[in-house]
């Protein structure tokens, strides 16, 4: 069986996504909402802030992108969840005292993580190679493709699981 250029496709940026899925896991996996809300100094962005930002994110854009409900909203994570945040906010800009104002269990992060990978594993699931080309944002120049949109994603939930890992192990030596 020889693999066509979609199969390819969806296979690369499946794997993407699934590492982050991985790494979120492994990031609350034993953490407590104490933990979660440690932040190195008083301007930094807690554990428990990015790992619910990045998922923010994947799960606003891709949602956009399949053109369904947010994880979010559809399956209540906006309320389980609670945050002091209007309902939309994905918390790109958040002042500092926004950022302090985060509590929320680690596990039901990582609940509403895997609900917006799942959202994201069903879009990706029908993507093909010339549907990467759809334009989807015409308020930029050059208009932003599907293509970009998805490894902006992609982009910006590594950089943020990164950032996450990194206070986990500050946090980590702290403990001793």
């Amino acid at each position: 069986m020889t693999t066509t250029e979609d199969e390819m496709i969806r296979s690369l940026l499946l794997d993407g996504f699934a590492r982050i899925e991985d790494q979120v896991a492994s990031a609350t996996d034993g953490l407590d909402p104490d933990d979660a809300r440690w932040r190195p100094d008083a301007a930094a962005n807690p554990i428990g802030w990015l790992l619910w930002h990045l998922t923010r994110v994947m799960d606003d854009h891709v949602a956009e992108l399949a053109g369904v409900e947010q994880a979010w909203t559809a399956q209540g994570f906006a309320a389980t969840l609670a945050l002091p945040y209007p309902v939309a906010t994905v918390g790109y800009g958040q002042s500092s005292d926004e950022v302090g104002a985060f509590r929320a269990d680690p596990a039901e992060i990582l609940a509403y993580h895997r609900a917006t990978q799942e959202l994201v594993r069903a879009h990706l699931s029908d993507l093909t190679a010339s549907g990467l080309g759809r334009i989807v944002d015409e308020n930029w120049d050059p208009p932003v493709t599907e293509a970009v949109r998805i490894m902006s994603v992609l982009g910006d939930v590594t950089a943020h699981i990164g950032q996450a890992e990194y206070v986990l192990g500050l946090l980590e030596r702290r403990a001793g």
